[in-house]
């Protein structure tokens, strides 16, 4: 009885009678076979798999480019009715100019207006500090070049001067 849950309890490689060699070569080489196949599917999908991620780059890049292509119609516009009327140029300009805004805007990466914020490195470049006792130190006090982006997704950040403790 001992004997009979002894074999039960044995794993099935240990209770088999003897195999000859043919029938283990014969094994092993179903096994390789099984395992090239699995390389071969492995190595298929990792190759499509990179296919989809440019196919998505690709039309990625198209969708940002057009989304560009109103501003960039819009320059020379113009830049066709400055040869006119030089005086127009400042009003096309600013209106180019904000519809780029209103692009990134779309994009995800609104433009930061941060004068008057706290200084945080996360989101801001100090590039100089200025004294100034009418805010608190580390108010940021002007925006050399602005940041673009959220919380989450920064495109780049504001490079600032900050106010420093007066002398």
């Amino acid at each position: 009885m001992a004997e009979d849950e002894a074999r039960e309890a044995a794993p099935e490689a240990l209770t088999e009678a003897p195999r000859d060699e043919e029938s283990v070569r014969g094994e092993l080489e179903t096994l390789q076979d099984r395992l090239h196949r699995a390389l071969a599917d492995l190595d298929n999908a990792r190759k499509r798999h990179a296919r989809e991620a440019e196919h998505i780059r690709a039309a990625e890049r198209a969708q940002v480019a057009g989304a560009w292509l109103p501003v960039l119609d819009n320059l020379e516009l113009a830049l066709a009715h400055a040869k006119s009327d030089p005086s127009a140029i400042v009003e096309g300009i600013r209106a180019v100019h904000e519809q780029a805004l209103a692009v990134l805007d779309r994009l995800g990466f609104p433009r930061r207006d941060d004068v008057g914020a706290a200084f945080d490195p996360a989101r801001h470049e100090a590039v100089s500090s200025l004294a100034d006792d009418t805010v608190a130190p580390g108010t940021i006090v002007h925006v050399v070049r602005p940041g673009y982006g959220d919380d989450e997704h920064l495109l780049r950040p504001a490079s600032v001067v900050v106010a420093a403790k007066g002398a």
